[in-house]
Parts: structure tokens; C-alpha cells; sequence
């Protein structure tokens, strides 16, 4: 005699391989002390290359703009001069500054900069000579601000004459890829500032050379932004010769005459 017994039926029959592929598959969690660290080591490696390239594009977009308001004033920065004769790179900035000036876009022109150990002569008074002797602005419309051997200092020393005049706008007039930067530092002196660049000079020459100003512009933005100092770019790319004011150009001996900035 056969004795038959039912045994229960499992309550959860194994699942099939297919069932269990469609289950999301568990992750094994890292632990805290992985996570938090490696979160922080990318987070700052993710500042560290956007904000370089956030500026630099800033910096390119800035320098296509040109910016040409009514102000109070048209500022001209800085460069090179040779014993009382402007650089290249002065010259196309006192044209544009001219151009400026007669289309009406400011009634007044202040020049800027100071003198390298050695010069006689300012950059700021060149550049005032210029306008009044080839230019034809009259004398009583065009200040020299004969301080400062960096943008910032430049610009906190027109800071001071715009307030000796009660000016509050300008047009500044530099370099394209330098339009930030200054742009930015007049801001904090309280100068409600644009920005109109010159087409010419050796900043503009070719792309690698853009490229470079780029590269040094976007230092020295965040090296004033971040830490509050002015970096000073390098010496004009041409040539440097000392100009004779009869016209006759000779090498000097040794170069003298402020960098441009």
C-alpha cells in the first residue's frame, strides 16, 4: 500500500533568468569618506578649467564690441613712447581717440600713463602733444594724467581727475583683448566706462598672436579680480627703435620708453 502526500507548493518559485535581468541591478555604495572627496577634488578641477575658459571667451567677445556712448570723456591708456614721440601702438590709440573726439562721441580727452626710470617724457604728455599739435584738439579739452606704470595705477589716477571734474562716463580707448579688464577697473573706480578698441598694432596681427594676448589678458583679469593686482603685458611685439623727431629713424643703443599695457 502506497501512501501519497501533497507537499506545499514554495510560496515565491525562483525566478527566471530573464526576470531577473529586467530587475534593476543593486550598486555597491562607496563610502563616505570616497565619495565626499572625490566630489570636492572634482568640483574644484571643474572651476579650475571653466573659469579660465569663461573669462577668455568673455574676454573675445569684449574685444569685437565697440562701444561708443555719449560720455564725458574719451580715455586714452598708455603705451610706448620714444622720447616724446609716440609708439605705433600710442599713435593708433590717440587716432582712434581722435576719430572719437570728432565724431562727437565726448568733448574731452584724457591721455594716460607715466614715464619708464630714464625717459624724459610721459606717456600721458606725449600723447596730450599729440592731439593738440597733430591732431588740432585744443589744448583747454585734452588732460594728462602723467601716473602710473600699470592699468590699475593709471586708471586709479583718472579716477581722482574725473572726480576733480565731476565726470562720471568714458569711452575708453586701448587694445582689443585689454578692453575687459580695463573696462572693468575703471568700473571700480567709479567710472561708468565703455569700451572702443583699435583695429590696428601687433595684438591683432594674427591668430596666434590673438590667441597669446588672450592667454595673458584672461591672467591678468583674474589676477586683479581674485587678488586685487594689475599684471603688466609684455613689450610691444615689433621692433622697438627710438624715433628721431626730425623723422629719420635709428637703433638705439639700448631701447628706452615704457611697455605697452
Amino acid at each position: 500500500m502506497t501512501l501519497e502526500v501533497d507537499l506545499p507548493e514554495p510560496e515565491h518559485e525562483e525566478t527566471t533568468a530573464e526576470e531577473r535581468a529586467d530587475r534593476p541591478r543593486e550598486r555597491r555604495r562607496r563610502p563616505l569618506w570616497v565619495t565626499v572627496p572625490l566630489s570636492v577634488v572634482l568640483g574644484l578641477l571643474a572651476i579650475a578649467v571653466l573659469t579660465p575658459l569663461t573669462v577668455g571667451a568673455r574676454i573675445w567677445y569684449q574685444a569685437r564690441q565697440d562701444e561708443r556712448p555719449r560720455s564725458d570723456a574719451i580715455i586714452v591708456l598708455g603705451a610706448a613712447q620714444y622720447n616724446g614721440v609716440p609708439s605705433p601702438t600710442l599713435k593708433w590709440r590717440l587716432q582712434h581717440a581722435l576719430k572719437l573726439y570728432r565724431d562727437g562721441v565726448a568733448p574731452a580727452i584724457v591721455t594716460v600713463g607715466g614715464k619708464a626710470p630714464g625717459d624724459d617724457y610721459t606717456e600721458a604728455g606725449t600723447g596730450r602733444a599729440w592731439l593738440i599739435k597733430e591732431g588740432g584738439v585744443p589744448a583747454s579739452k585734452v588732460f594728462a594724467v602723467p601716473d602710473g606704470r600699470d592699468t590699475l595705477a593709471s586708471l586709479k589716477a583718472v579716477g581722482a581727475e574725473f572726480d576733480r571734474h565731476h565726470w562720471s562716463s568714458a569711452v575708453i580707448v586701448t587694445d582689443p583683448w585689454h578692453g575687459l579688464r580695463s573696462k572693468k577697473m575703471a568700473g571700480d573706480q567709479g567710472i561708468e566706462a565703455a569700451v572702443s578698441p583699435t583695429r590696428s598694432g601687433p595684438s591683432v596681427q594674427t591668430r596666434d598672436t590673438q590667441f597669446n594676448y588672450i592667454v595673458r589678458e584672461t591672467g591678468g583679469y583674474l589676477s586683479y579680480v581674485l587678488l586685487g593686482k594689475s599684471v603688466q603685458v609684455p613689450d610691444e611685439t615689433i621692433k622697438r627703435i627710438r624715433i628721431d623727431p626730425s623723422g629719420t629713424p635709428s637703433p638705439p643703443p639700448s631701447p628706452s620708453g615704457s611697455p605697452t599695457r
